[in-house]
């Protein structure tokens, strides 16, 4: 069996000078000949010694596959998979997400969607990562001709396949019913084209879902205060879209009595960083403890910059204040530069702006930085 996988393999997507389907429907019938029904086969155990499952994924898989008497149509998928390019690891997580993959049948259903999809232009290795993220819906012949659509939608072939990774429904989403009147929807909230396909890539099951839902996200979106149209309405939408409208309104004042902001301070924070919305209680309050009781910051300097919010405290705010007070008071910083240039250049730029220039000066600066960002305060840091 493993000497006729392997000349499959080699012959199973064929030249151009060749009829695909009939080429494929020839050596179809001459390499998986008729086998007949097996009593003795045992399915849990070719999950595992042939497909590479676990023993618990097998157990669980095998009772949608009770049906079989024999390895014949399960070797005639894998085969087909390992001719496509997929890897044991690659074959063993599809098998798992989706045991009736193995009974597909490769001549009727498989091997026309790569011929079409092979006409779109793409080459086997993308076909192959279309097979992983697709799951189920690659054994449905319409992915071809839905393929195209989602594409232009999302600008890229990469694109799609970041979305399906997250949400791979969205292929067996009715278009005209669900996914259509969703783009409708979010191009009436002002969202083009490429909106819609970034706000899709950071939510992906913004589009295979009741539009109705949809409608409710966009409300919600409003109750921040940012208008339709806007610029930032897209990144509102992607604030509230994992949250329903009580979890919402509790956040929200949350933050208002958190930060002492106002409904449209509010609004424009969630809009710029919508990752406010997930940080819990403790994490909001230390933040405006340090920000605003220590750092001194106002209110509204942190709603226009609330990326603020996402940076550590410890391993990164904290001890960057500890650097810059420190130069400060020691008459080694002459510029007066906003804590939110200070708390968001990457480590590297942070070091050559502020360690690197004060190495004479201030000789045990690098690693008192260093120890404060373990967590630790050296006493190096001479405050007056």
């Amino acid at each position: 069996m493993l000497r006729l996988r392997k000349c499959i393999l080699t012959q199973l997507l064929p030249s151009s000078s060749a009829s695909p389907i009939s080429h494929l429907s020839c050596l179809f019938s001459a390499a998986v000949p008729a086998v007949s029904p097996n009593p003795s086969f045992a399915v849990e155990e070719y999950l595992v010694a042939t497909c590479g499952l676990t023993r618990p994924q097998a157990a669980k898989a095998s009772a949608k596959l009770s049906h079989l008497k024999s390895p014949a149509k399960p070797d005639a998928v894998l085969a087909f998979l390992a001719g496509l390019g997929l890897s044991a690891a690659d074959v063993a997580a599809l098998v798992a997400k989706d045991p009736l993959f193995l009974c597909a049948g490769v001549e009727r259903t498989l091997y026309p969607v790569v011929v079409r999809l092979t006409d779109l232009g793409l080459a086997r290795p993308d076909i192959a990562r279309l097979v992983s993220l697709a799951g189920e819906y690659f054994r449905r012949r319409f992915v071809a001709s839905r393929l195209p659509y989602f594409m232009s939608l999302f600008g890229s072939y990469d694109n799609l396949l970041r979305v399906l990774k997250n949400n791979p429904n969205l292929l067996g989403s009715d278009l005209d019913r669900v996914v259509k009147p969703n783009i409708v929807l979010l191009q009436e909230c002002g969202l083009g084209v490429c909106d819609i396909a970034k706000l899709c890539i950071r939510v992906p099951w913004m589009l295979s879902i009741n539009p109705e839902r949809v409608q409710a996200i966009v409300a919600s979106a409003e109750r921040l205060g940012v208008p339709r149209g806007s610029r930032m309405f897209r990144h509102a939408l992607h604030g509230v879209a994992f949250f329903d409208d009580e979890k919402i309104t509790a956040k929200v004042e949350l933050l208002k009595k958190t930060f002492r902001w106002s409904d449209a301070e509010v609004g424009i924070a969630v809009s710029k960083a919508p990752i406010v919305l997930k940080k819990s209680k403790e994490s909001l309050h230390r933040r405006s403890e340090f920000l605003i009781s220590e750092v001194g910051l106002e209110p509204g300097y942190i709603a226009y910059r609330p990326a603020m919010l996402s940076y550590s405290l410890e391993g990164r705010m904290r001890p960057r204040y500890y650097v810059v007070k420190f130069l400060k008071e020691n008459g080694l910083l002459k510029r007066d530069l906003s804590y939110f240039t200070v708390f968001k250049e990457s480590e590297k730029a942070f070091k050559e702006m502020f360690i690197h220039p004060h190495k004479e000066a201030a000789p045990h600066l690098g690693k008192d930085y260093d120890a404060a960002c373990k967590g630790e305060v050296p006493t190096n840091f001479r405050f007056t």
